[in-house]
């Protein structure tokens, strides 16, 4: 069994690390006065207040829902904000401004009625046409306010079982108010075209966005710097960087172009491994100044760029560029540069990096020290992940999950796994939760020494606190329980994994199959090549080669040889030619 390691006998690790970490917490109480309005302090006016909280605690909605009262369209949304009230006993969250009105037109109680089935997620796609099309109908228009909102409402609304894409739903829309000529619900403004541009951008249809920006011309209504952002936005996902870069330079009135337009194109060119484009439209912005001085979060785009094409010495100097030029950077970029110097493995330009920010004023937070801690675990240096933690404690920055899943790799690569453990039964006292990933670290360890008692002892522990396993836990279950000869075990979790609706990967089926070939369980292990084919997992060589083993051994030459003879007639991947 694995249990929780005695408290009396810790290890000098756990000593080192205990010293670090809080073990307590100071709740913040509200004081006694907090939330009383200034100035209500006489008698007339704490009657007046006494009122006030009098009238507030009525019921905010009646027994029985009011929709006889409403107009006929209303009467489904009524019925709904009942039930929510009910659920509740608050009306605050539900913004249908509409009912407060004692008149509105027709027009105006569908409109609402779309906002209603939009804010329970009923809203159809037919439902949606049919409300809409009966809104063209009506004589008195909506605004052109309401009807910018409910697209940019659609635009925002999560993807639901009724409408899965908001933002497609609002261009057809407004394409049926385009198609009722005279009979549309209201004129279409700069805010309106500006929205649907965006949709077209959200909805992966930047051809559609062209066409409204074109028709948005031909009505001669001013544009503006958002319209022309959302225009650059649906340009670079048609791959049209430089001809959003041509209309922003040579196309736009001098007073529009600002640091949001040109953060547009920054993007698109680092997102296509194009950085030091990217890094020449900066310097030209430097050049122009005014409205467009890159800011902080430019240099970021590029420098971030820069590090993902492996440029790592042109990020640097771009970072002291920045600096020289007395612009203090961000934790948020600091944070940025430290991460991609540590995946580097360039520890010591870090640790430089982390200086200059202490130095300038810039605190950093348990993000900017994890990616170093990770980045000393990484290397298995244990020495200066603890150094790390004391300079984080003393900045009074409180170690978290990751953290700790860190300090646990770390202990495990330099064989100290007893250590590891005991940090994981000490996370819950430091009030940490352990994670799925702080399970893996633990399950591989056993793994390693040979402990199945345990791996199923932890399995135990991690259902009863609710940690659901990942396909990396069950890779490892799967792949020790196999290798130890015990396949139907190895089995049962590979079920269980389907039943979670975790998606085995080539390395799950190569564990499954090699199991069942050590055992002779031919059959069996064909059978579950055939499945991981079906599922669209394409076997590689190794899978084949256990295959072919596993026939040999088993005494069946004749299979053995197919599978050589498929192996050479199809052009089948290693693993490592795959990247896994």
């Amino acid at each position: 069994m694995a249990h929780p390691p005695s408290k009396s006998n810790p290890s000098r690790a756990e000593l080192q690390i205990e010293s670090e970490i809080p073990q307590s917490h100071t709740s913040v109480r509200r004081p006694p006065s907090a939330g009383r309005a200034r100035g209500w302090s006489s008698p007339a006016r704490d009657r007046t207040h006494h009122r006030l909280r009098k009238k507030r605690a009525r019921p905010l909605c009646p027994v029985s829902p009011p929709s006889v009262l409403l107009p006929p369209g209303l009467q489904v949304v009524a019925a709904s904000i009942h039930r929510c009230c009910r659920k509740t006993a608050t009306m605050s969250r539900l913004q249908v401004r509409s009912f407060s009105s004692p008149v509105s037109s027709r027009a105006n109680d569908l409109l609402t009625e779309l906002h209603g089935h939009l804010g329970f997620g009923t809203l159809r796609p037919e439902l949606a046409h049919q409300l809409f099309d009966e809104m063209l109908r009506q004589p008195v228009l909506v605004s052109a306010r309401a009807l910018s909102g409910l697209f940019a409402a659609l635009a925002r609304a999560p993807p639901s079982p009724a409408c899965t894409d908001g933002s497609a739903l609002a261009i057809d829309l407004f394409n049926c108010m385009a198609r009722a000529g005279r009979r549309q619900a209201t004129v279409p403004t700069i805010y309106t075209y500006s929205i649907l541009i965006e949709c077209c951008h959200r909805t992966c249809r930047p051809d559609l966005g062209l066409a409204f920006f074109g028709r948005l011309l031909k009505t001669g209504i001013p544009t503006d710097i958002i319209t022309y952002s959302n225009l650059f936005k649906c340009l670079c996902d048609m791959k049209r960087t430089e001809e959003a870069l041509n209309v922003l330079l040579h196309r736009m009135p001098d007073d529009l172009p600002n640091v949001i337009s040109y953060s547009v194109i920054l993007k698109s060119f680092c997102d296509n491994g194009r950085s030091q484009l990217a890094l020449d439209l900066l310097q030209m912005m430097a050049k122009k100044g005014a409205n467009h001085s890159p800011d902080v979060m430019s240099y970021n785009m590029v420098i971030d760029g820069f590090f993902k094409e492996g440029e790592s010495s042109k990020a640097c100097d771009l970072f002291h560029e920045l600096m020289q030029q007395g612009v203090v950077p961000d934790v948020v970029m600091c944070t940025s540069i430290i991460n991609a110097l540590c995946k580097a493995r360039a520890m010591d330009k870090a640790e430089v990096v982390l200086r200059s920010m202490v130095h300038n004023g810039v605190q950093p937070d348990v993000v900017t020290y994890n990616s170093l801690i990770q980045g000393y675990s990484t290397l298995g240096q244990l020495k200066e992940l603890a150094r790390l933690l004391k300079v984080m404690r003393s900045q009074g920055v409180m170690p978290c999950v990751a953290t700790y899943n860190s300090l646990m790799t770390c202990l495990c690569k330099n064989g100290r796994f007893k250590e590891a453990v005991e940090i994981f039964y000490s996370m819950a006292v430091k009030g940490q939760k352990p994670d799925v990933a702080s399970y893996s670290i633990i399950l591989h360890g056993y793994a390693k020494e040979g402990s199945l008692v345990d791996m199923i002892d932890l399995c135990q522990l991690m259902a009863a606190n609710g940690v659901i396993p990942d396909l990396h836990c069950f890779n490892i279950l799967i792949a020790t329980y196999a290798e130890y000869g015990m396949t139907d075990v190895a089995m049962l979790f590979f079920e269980e994994m389907l039943k979670q609706g975790v998606h085995p990967n080539e390395v799950t089926y190569l564990s499954v199959i090699a199991g069942l070939c050590k055992t002779g369980r031919m059959d069996d292990a064909t059978e579950k090549l055939g499945e991981m084919i079906d599922r669209g997992v394409p076997p590689d060589k190794t899978v084949y080669m256990c295959m072919m083993e596993g026939y040999f051994k088993h005494g069946d030459s004749l299979k053995a040889k197919e599978f050589i003879t498929k192996m050479k007639n199809k052009d089948i991947p290693h693993r490592s030619q795959k990247g896994n």
